[in-house]
This record gives structure tokens, C-alpha cells and sequence, in this order.
């Protein structure tokens, strides 16, 4: 049960939730931090939050994003934040953009949320602030900017999501 507030987040992997172990190790995606970073924060917005997958964007499958375009489309509620890794990040929001009535906002992050200098914290609360004041719609919340998600590419050498006419 959920009311108009409440903000489901539902988490994928991505940048945001890699973990690395030690010199050895790669990167590797384990349980999510957000359920954490949101209790620091203090965030007192009614939010659940579900994880869905736990996988780099670029292993993400036609029908992983399906199932996550079928369980938005299940939930009552209206608002959305979901973590996603960058690579892919615009390929999932144009799945998505056939959702009427629901704000979807995209977060993910350049840094892991793990490490002291991650953009992770930063951009979730955005995608919370853009969750609850934004129209029905599909959204990246990415450096500092909410921007429809339709009208932006992620520019690898800038390390930022930029206007497509920009490019």
C-alpha cells in the first residue's frame, strides 16, 4: 500500500552500488547502499525500496528492462527513483518513456556510492527533489541537472550527460 508521497525506488546496479575489495579485485556489484544512504541523509519523504537486479547496465537484457517496464506499470504508485548504471542508462529511460501518469527519474553515478569522493549521494538527492516536484515523465538526474531523458547522451571524455544538440 502506498500513497501519492511515497517514492519507490527500485535499484539495478550499476557504478553506484560497486564495492572493491582490495588491490586484486575488480569492481563487483553487491547489496545496495541506498537503503543506507538514505537513512544518513535522514530522508523522511515516504520511500520504499525493492532491488531488482544487480548488474553493470551493459549485462542488462531486453528482458530485464521489460520486467522493470512491467513492474512500474503494476505499482500504484506514481514516483520513481531508479538506480541504473550510466553506460545504458538512456537505452532503459526509452523503454520506459511509453509509462503514462508516472514520474521516473534515472540516477546512477560516476564513483562508486562506497568511495569518499562518489557524485552518488549528490545525484540520489536530486532524484528525490526531482521525484516529488517533477511532471509525469522519464528524467536523468545526473550532474547537477534534471534533464528529460530523451534529449541527453552520456559524453564519456566530459564525464557527464549532455544535450544530444550539444554533442
Amino acid at each position: 500500500m502506498t500513497n501519492d508521497d511515497t517514492i519507490q525506488v527500485l535499484t539495478t546496479g550499476g557504478t553506484i552500488d560497486k564495492q572493491y575489495f582490495d588491490s586484486l579485485s575488480e569492481y563487483q556489484i553487491t547489496d545496495t547502499i541506498v537503503t543506507r544512504l538514505l537513512e544518513i541523509a535522514r530522508v523522511t519523504q515516504p520511500h520504499r525500496v525493492e532491488e531488482m537486479f544487480r548488474k553493470d547496465s551493459n549485462d542488462l537484457s531486453e528482458e530485464d528492462r521489460a520486467a522493470l517496464v512491467a513492474r512500474i506499470r503494476a505499482d500504484e504508485a506514481k514516483r520513481f527513483v531508479i538506480t541504473h548504471g550510466t553506460d545504458t542508462m538512456t537505452v532503459t529511460a526509452e523503454s520506459l518513456s511509453g509509462i503514462p501518469g508516472k514520474v521516473i527519474i534515472l540516477v546512477g553515478a560516476f564513483t562508486p556510492a562506497r568511495f569518499a569522493e562518489s557524485d552518488a549521494v549528490f545525484n540520489l538527492g536530486m532524484a528525490f527533489a526531482a521525484a516529488q516536484t517533477a511532471a509525469p515523465g522519464v528524467y536523468i538526474a545526473m550532474n547537477g541537472t534534471i534533464s528529460n531523458a530523451a534529449e541527453v547522451v552520456k559524453d564519456r571524455a566530459k564525464g557527464a550527460f549532455v544535450r544530444r544538440d550539444a554533442q
